[in-house]
């Protein structure tokens, strides 16, 4: 577990360094250029996975992993928000995010059905798979065209990026909290679900029908917008982090598999509620033109935060794993009060304080 947590962090730290670059290159090259060298370097990562044989080759897939995950983040999330009205935009987020879970689902029903103990033909059909998400993005329609620039203008950009973040007190609030959740299901859902279950005597095909059933449970996140129209933003600020604190509470103390399968089922509803949000807040509130300049200051605070909270809780889980669970619950309460912090303003886009103002790339007003 303490290798897992080291890698994690390598991985996520080169993403920091990376996410400035990339954002820069995305505004040169144009959003689709962008989308399709990240897409072939995700490919080679999982020819890596296929091949890897122990930390050394691992450890290599997540470094290379980290390159990708510094450029892919934002730029698709980016090319949705600029393909759809703003209004309509959370909606298409949680289709996106279903269209994940659908994918894992898929690859569920294969590995149970066919692949079986057979790691090396699921690490090959793995960069397949991903081979062919490279091929689909040869597809995508350009949203952003590729502009050239001088070195002052790209210092600017990232200027106003860093100032549109660090003058705006909510919008901190908002990534500090939405980092910790998110750092907290990585390790919580991912990694030490796998560890809860072999400490309460569950069988591995136990497991394997657990994970399918949190994954197919995931679909729900499909809901965020309707939950969002019913209980408003900042319902959702309190209601997602609370209920990921009770399910780690849960799974620090109990012994019981149904009771730690509902656990981490819950946790996994509750985040990929949450996801989709994340989202449309976050490209609503880019103010300036220089949308992959600013998503990826936005990704170096989130990664900062992920890094730091990912080492520790790895750190924990060697200690005890119930210790490890009850540092995520705290996390997560310390992401409530972050996001109930943010503020009912920031989640609606109304104008507070120095104001916040909301346009499309072509600055026309949207909210």
């Amino acid at each position: 577990m303490g290798q897992i947590a080291l890698m994690e962090g390598i991985s996520l730290a080169l993403s920091v360094a990376l996410e400035l670059p990339w954002g820069i290159l995305a505004e040169r090259l144009g959003y689709k250029r962008t989308m399709l060298l990240c897409s072939g370097l995700f490919f080679v990562t999982k020819l890596i996975f296929w091949q890897a044989a122990g930390f050394g080759g691992f450890l290599l897939e997540r470094i290379l992993l980290g390159v990708v995950t510094a450029g892919l983040p934002g730029m698709d999330t980016g090319m949705l928000y600029l393909s759809c009205p703003p209004e309509k935009a959370h909606r298409v987020f949680g289709i996106y995010n279903n269209m994940t879970i659908l994918g894992l689902l898929l690859a569920t029903g294969i590995y149970t059905l066919w692949i079986g103990d057979n790691y090396r033909l699921a690490g090959a059909l793995t960069a397949v798979s991903y081979a062919l998400a490279a091929l689909l993005s040869l597809g995508l329609k350009e949203v952003r065209a590729p502009e050239r620039r001088q070195s002052r203008e790209t210092v600017e950009s990232f200027r106003a990026a860093v100032g549109e973040l660090l003058g705006e007190k909510r919008l901190l609030s908002f990534l500090a909290g939405a980092a910790l959740l998110g750092a907290v299901h990585q390790m919580a859902t991912v990694f030490y679900s796998q560890s809860q279950y072999q400490r309460i005597g569950m069988t591995a095909a136990g497991m394997g029908g657990a994970y399918a059933l949190v994954t197919l449970l995931g679909l729900l996140g499909g809901y965020s917008a309707r939950l969002k129209e019913k209980v408003g933003e900042r319902g959702l600020f309190v209601l997602l982090p609370l209920v990921s604190a009770l399910s780690c509470g849960m799974l620090a103390f109990t012994k019981s598999i149904p009771l730690s399968v509902l656990a981490v089922a819950v946790f996994r509803v509750s985040f990929d509620l949450f996801q989709p949000l994340q989202a449309a807040i976050q490209n609503r509130l880019v103010e300036t033109r220089d949308r992959a300049t600013a998503l990826s200051v936005h990704a170096i605070l989130l990664d900062g935060i992920s890094i730091s909270a990912t080492l520790l809780l790895g750190r924990l889980s060697e200690i005890s794993l119930s210790a490890a669970f009850l540092f995520g619950a705290a996390l997560c309460l310390g992401s409530l009060g972050l996001l109930c912090r943010a503020g009912k303003e920031i989640g609606e886009g109304r104008k507070s304080g120095g104001g916040i103002k909301l346009h499309d790339e072509s600055g026309k007003r949207d909210g």
